[in-house]
């Protein structure tokens, strides 16, 4: 196993579970408690891992929130997959609103020309992305910029949501799970994401399925709030069950 697949399964499995243990990676990947070491030493110095006495533990499970840089460079392929399925949700005319997000943003790239769309979002990423876009009228939201993600959020963005009709929202979220619906760390993002979601008559979440089973401080949306998930085909057949019976229609990319 190469290095990266290493990480990769490493990551994975931390999120899955409590916490990852030296020895047991070692023996299950066949490799020294050194090399290990040395991996998980990488992985937290990607924002992806935090160390423990004898192991680590997911940067999610400890409430944690990776950076949009270091989210970026993660299961790339699935989110390209996700916003090509994704855009095909999009409407021939109307208001859509991209939430701030990596696999947002890998939607807005993917937009199709030459629609009537008038597009919402509080994200500079995204905005950038649309902004010479001569065939879509963009509205970027104001508020506090979080660097982390990126995104304009609190007040003067729920304001300005309280007075608008969106039609289709892709809406992004740290954690997913059958329980609790949709989570994020931040309370700032909480508060924009309720108002987004208040102000549209259809809500599509984007997410790869490592956030799948992830839960954190905030909730902001229950699952039968939700229209459709799309995700990745990583994502096992019986959660897929599980969250098409709380409601909402699920795709797999």
């Amino acid at each position: 196993m190469h290095q990266h697949e290493r990480h990769t399964f490493i990551v994975d499995l931390a999120r899955r579970t409590t916490r990852v243990e030296v020895a047991d990676l070692a023996d299950s990947l066949a490799v020294t408690p050194e090399t290990i070491r040395r991996d998980l030493t990488v992985l937290e110095r990607h924002g992806l891992v935090r160390r423990v006495h004898g192991g680590a533990i997911a940067i999610e499970r400890l409430g944690f929130e990776p950076t949009l840089e270091t989210r970026a460079q993660h299961h790339q392929a699935e989110k390209e997959r996700i916003a090509r399925l994704a855009v095909d949700l999009v409407p021939e005319h109307g208001v859509v609103l991209l939430d701030a997000g990596t696999t947002t943003a890998a939607v807005a790239e993917l937009l199709p020309q030459g629609r009537e769309l008038t597009v919402v979002t509080d994200s500079i990423t995204i905005a950038g992305i649309l902004a010479r876009r001569t065939d879509i009228d963009l509205h970027l939201l104001g508020g506090r910029v979080r660097p982390r993600t990126l995104a304009a959020v609190g007040p003067w963005a729920v304001d300005a949501l309280a007075d608008v009709h969106i039609d289709v929202a892709f809406i992004g979220t740290n954690g997913l799970t059958v329980a609790r619906g949709l989570t994020t760390p931040e309370e700032s993002e909480a508060m924009t994401k309720r108002a987004m979601i208040a102000a549209t008559t259809r809500v599509v979440v984007v997410c790869d399925h490592s956030k799948i089973g992830t839960n954190h401080f905030h909730r902001f949306c229950e699952l039968g709030s939700i229209d459709t998930i799309v995700t990745d085909s990583g994502l096992d057949t019986e959660t897929v069950t599980e969250l098409a019976n709380r409601g909402p229609e699920v795709l797999l990319a």
